[in-house]
């Protein structure tokens, strides 16, 4: 079953990818903050775990982390304070958002890492205990668009790919979907949060969905309903992908239920990050599924990983790593 067990996109725990245990291969990895040593050799620890990583696969991997900036940061251990992209947006508007964008990419290429789950495509609503806060540009559709297209744009142009999240939009909700489940009723405001996509989502970009109630979602989160995947009426395209299925905006689904319904919706791969044993229940999920049901999503998510420029060539770069360093602390002192 090891081509069902691909099509998982795994976190671990470990600095150092002699710590995974042998034999588990999924189909990509995702770094968080607790896989980078802070200590100033860290970024090159970084540069040989993912080669560790690449070396003990025999296909294409897709190795991604949450590099927002500001409150979402996982590169923070070494760089510092950066502008959530709120800042961005009322400081320098396009062109800061393009800037940051650029600089992230660039240092995600210098550690080997090529899928950025960012940027966050919510509207801004200003409420406390969501996890959103000033990771959204604006309050106004047309402006997140503007904001998240250009932060795109720079990204990509550094070769590294980005995701739209977290359709259909978290703006206006009240809890934090880390911890339970969403719920949003007001179809107008709905309507407003599907801007930003609408206008950036095609065929070929990623797009991550929400553990999100709606009217729509037949008393689901949107991440395991057909109707707001690929089948969503609003004609909206995308490579989908759930947010984190150990979140606990799912977690009242047993794992064989989330992860069938995932597979239903039309997602191509599946994300789980957090726990050995998470993972574990999610691959197991997997095996016990016909598959028919598995084999186009993994058709689809080998495409994805073989269309990925890998970002490693030789040896670390430290020198490269110090200049890009110092223009990020400058970028970052001057406010964007």
């Amino acid at each position: 079953m090891d081509q069902a067990t691909e099509l998982l996109w795994a976190g671990f725990q470990g600095l150092d990818a002699e710590a995974l245990p042998p034999g588990f291969s999924p189909g990509g990895w995702v770094l968080f903050a607790r896989n980078l040593d802070p200590d100033p050799a860290g970024p090159e620890r970084c540069h040989r775990l993912i080669r560790g990583l690449r070396a003990r696969s025999d296909r294409p991997l897709a190795i991604a982390i949450d590099q927002e900036g500001g409150t979402v940061s996982r590169l923070r251990v070494w760089t510092g304070p950066t502008p959530t992209l709120r800042q961005l947006w009322t400081s320098g508007g396009v062109s800061a958002c393009a800037r940051w964008g650029r600089l992230w990419g660039r240092g995600l290429r210098l550690l080997g890492i090529d899928v950025d789950f960012a940027p966050s495509a919510e509207l801004y609503d200003g409420l406390p205990g969501t996890g959103l806060g000033e990771r959204a540009a604006s309050g106004d559709p047309q402006e997140v668009a503007q904001a998240v297209g250009a932060f795109l744009s720079g990204l990509e142009s550094a070769e590294v790919r980005g995701c739209l999240k977290h359709f259909p939009g978290l703006g206006g909700t009240r809890v934090d979907s880390h911890q339970a489940l969403p719920v949003l009723e007001d179809r107008e405001q709905i309507e407003r949060n599907l801007g930003p996509f609408r206008a950036l989502a095609h065929e070929d970009r990623l797009v991550m969905v929400a553990h999100l109630k709606t009217p729509c979602t037949e008393g689901l989160p949107a991440s395991l309903h057909p109707g707001s995947v690929v089948g969503n009426p609003w004609g909206i395209r995308g490579r989908w992908i759930p947010d984190d299925m150990e979140m606990g905006g799912c977690h009242d689904w047993p794992w064989p239920e989330r992860v069938r319904r995932c597979l239903e919706a039309g997602h191509e791969a599946l994300l789980v990050c957090q726990t050995p044993a998470g993972i574990q229940a999610c691959a197991q999920a997997v095996e016990a599924l016909p598959e028919s049901l598995w084999a186009p999503a993994l058709e689809r998510f080998r495409s994805l990983r073989s269309g990925l420029k890998p970002a490693l060539d030789g040896p670390f770069d430290q020198a490269a790593w110090d200049a890009w360093m110092v223009e990020v602390k400058r970028a970052a002192g001057a406010g964007g």
